[in-house]
Parts: structure tokens; C-alpha cells; sequence
């Protein structure tokens, strides 16, 4: 659904937030500073993900204050496409916000994530869920009802309360990518069983935009 008679794809948007993300790699995953080159190490990827919307609009509507959570999976080498996706859109949305946060993460509404249009080969389906995002120190947690519990931490550095950071990369997220882990990582979506405690989890701050979308 476009808003405002625009069509899909033409319809300015933007966000910024903070997103997370747990793989099942067993250390810090390749893709962010292979750009997809590497394969992930396990040889294919199974990952859950969650947006916090500090600000952010599609069209003319607010989706600030919004959460996402997401799952992919990913056959090999991530820019050979092949993905499979599914997004729990939080319950708070109104019907527009919801068409439009729908649009944004399949890749329909072009822009930032314009790239799940062209690697996303099945779109497993959006679904309306009590996505909560909350962060207590350095942990973040995300919780999709049953389906999705997680809660990733940052890896500390050399410099006491300095977590390590990969910064300046082209990743499509964003360019700077804080290691973390996960003390905790279960799924029990779309048929899908993963436990993930214990391995790969990224931070990162986005600043993402569509056709015209200035945040």
C-alpha cells in the first residue's frame, strides 16, 4: 500500500534507530567486512534481527517510536541472493504505518533496503506481534511474543569499558558495526527452531532513507 497516491517505490521514507542482530556464525560474522564475498562460517546463514524506530516517517506517517523484528535466511554467500524473510511488525502500528514498515523491510519501498527486492527470493510473510525492544546497560533484548527472545551484548576491547568496534565498512547497515554476542538467541518462527546462544551478534546505529527520505 502507498500512501499520499504515490506508488510503491516512489514514496519518501526514513529512519533512524538502532538495530541488532544474531547469526548463527560462530565468530564475528564475515559479510560486514567481506560485503557478502565470504561466506558466512557455517556455510549459510540463519539470523534474527530487531529495529528500535527512534525517528523516522513513511509518507506523511510518524514511525517513530516503532519496533521490527525481523528473520532471514541467507543459502551461501550473501550477494548471491537466494534469501528467505519474514518481518513481526509491532502491534502498535496503525494500518498505514503497518503497510508502510511492510513496504520498507520486503524491499518494495526501494531505498537503504531496496537490496531485500533483488536478494530476497521468498518473502515468508508479515506478521502484527508485541515486538518489544529494550536495553538495560549495554545489553539489548528483543521480544516477539514466544517466537523470537533474544539478547545481545558487546564485546568489550583493550580499553577498560571500550567495547571493539569495526567502523569506516561499506555495509549495507551501517558503517560502523560494534561486535557483540548473544547471551541469548531462540526462534521458534514459520517453522523455523534456531538457538543461537553464544554466537555472532552485530550492533549498529542506521540512518536509513528511501526515494526523497531525509530523517
Amino acid at each position: 500500500m502507498a500512501l499520499d497516491g504515490g506508488a510503491i517505490g516512489t514514496v519518501p521514507w526514513a529512519i533512524k534507530g538502532e538495530l541488532i542482530l544474531n547469526c548463527n556464525c560462530t565468530v564475528f560474522c564475515p559479510c560486514v567486512v567481506s560485503l557478502g564475498k565470504h561466506a558466512p562460517t557455517e556455510g549459510y546463514c540463519q539470523a534474527w534481527s530487531g529495529i528500535r524506530i527512534d525517528e523516522g516517517f513513511y509518507g506523511d506517517e510518524d514511525i517513530g517510536g516503532l519496533n521490527v523484528g525481523l528473520l532471514l535466511e541467507i543459502p551461501g554467500l550473501m550477494a548471491r541472493g537466494g534469501w528467505k524473510a519474514a518481518a513481526y511488525i509491532d502491534e502498535r502500528a496503525n494500518e498505514a504505518t503497518y503497510d508502510g514498515l511492510v513496504n520498507i523491510f520486503s524491499g518494495a519501498a526501494r531505498g537503504t533496503t531496496g537490496l531485500f527486492k533483488v536478494l530476497v527470493s521468498e518473502f515468508l510473510g508479515a506478521e502484527r506481534a508485541p515486538v518489544i525492544f529494550e536495553t538495560e546497560g549495554k545489553a539489548r533484548r528483543l521480544m516477539v511474543g514466544k517466537k523470537i527472545q533474544g539478547e545481545v551484548v558487546p564485546v568489550g576491547g583493550k580499553e577498560p569499558g571500550e567495547d571493539i568496534v569495526v567502523t569506516n565498512t561499506e555495509y549495507w547497515m551501517g558503517p560502523d558495526i560494534t561486535v557483540a554476542t548473544a547471551t541469548k538467541g531462540r526462534v521458534r518462527a514459520f517453522g523455523r527452531v534456531w538457538d543461537f546462544d553464544g554466537r555472532s551478534a552485530e550492533i549498529c546505529q542506521i540512518d536509513w532513507v528511501g526515494p526523497q527520505g531525509k530523517a
